[in-house]
């Protein structure tokens, strides 16, 4: 009997997942094995791009022990409600075009640490999938912790019925990341994720006065990495002050700098994810 009410338990859960997921158009996971070559800035700032070009979108963030997407929207203190569908995601704009959700949210302080084993972070990755009412989005964007461990194998498991289109793989240009990085598009091959392309992050140094771009990290290896591996590279972000203090602020770098060259990298990136998210729907229908 107990064994009974399990499967039911586990049927419910699946049946409210493909219920608050089904109206979500495209899902992508931004990963990368390395940590610190900016995984939270590049969804972010995606998401605010796509959002600009008319789309609805919602962020699930997943890195539990380093929540810093609401920060970068401006929503550390906000709260997350209950509806007859699940929680509510936090919308960050008047409109509702864009919505989070994150652990962030449901921490006493932010200061908080999450100190918990595999086990628990799983089954709050299953309940983020499972119970959020996204309602209609164009895009959900699952932003990740470094590595291939227990909330990669989760999420990749959890939206495996939904099909999601891919994995943004992020790299900054130096040999170290690139190398952890490699190890990520094994993960990606192994679990049978997609992979739309490699962005390569921190690559060279805007300065804010002149606006040249200086190589501080060298340059190019997101792009030969993409070449040896056969998949795409979607393009190069700088490091732009600009867009520094605009996540530490939380303010919207895509309509505050318009003519920064980070601006237009990132623009660029979003059209290619357009495209490719067209031939992706095309493709399955």
């Amino acid at each position: 009997r107990a064994r009974s009410r399990r499967r039911a338990e586990q049927a419910g859960d699946m049946e409210m997942a493909e219920d608050n997921l089904a109206s979500v158009d495209h899902i992508l996971l931004v990963l990368s094995g390395k940590g610190g070559v900016g995984k939270s800035t590049i969804t972010t700032e995606l998401a605010l791009a796509l959002r600009n070009a008319g789309k609805k979108v919602g962020i699930l963030d997943i890195d539990l022990c380093g929540p810093s997407i609401p920060r970068m929207l401006n929503v550390v203190h906000s709260a997350v409600h209950q509806c007859d569908a699940g929680w509510v995601p936090v919308y960050v704009d008047s409109d509702k075009t864009m919505c989070l959700m994150s652990i962030g949210f449901l921490l006493e302080s932010p200061d908080d640490a999450v100190i918990w084993r595999g086990p628990k972070k799983t089954a709050l990755i299953k309940q983020f999938i499972s119970d959020v009412a996204w309602g209609e989005l164009d895009y959900l964007i699952v932003d990740t912790p470094p590595g291939t461990s227990d909330e990669h194998i989760s999420v990749v498991e959890a939206l495996r019925q939904h099909k999601p289109d891919g994995a943004l793989l992020v790299t900054t240009p130096q040999a170290v990341s690139i190398g952890d990085v490699r190890r990520e598009l094994t993960f990606c091959k192994k679990t049978g994720l997609p992979v739309i392309g490699i962005i390569e992050n921190m690559s060279g140094f805007v300065c804010p006065n002149c606006s040249e771009c200086t190589n501080v990290f060298s340059r190019g290896g997101g792009e030969a990495l993409a070449e040896q591996s056969g998949v795409p590279f979607l393009g190069c972000v700088p490091l732009d002050p600009q867009l520094t203090h605009s996540l530490e602020d939380g303010r919207d770098f895509i309509q505050a700098f318009p003519k920064s060259a980070a601006f237009d990298a990132i623009n660029k990136i979003m059209a290619k994810i357009l495209n490719n998210d067209n031939e992706f729907s095309a493709h399955n229908t």
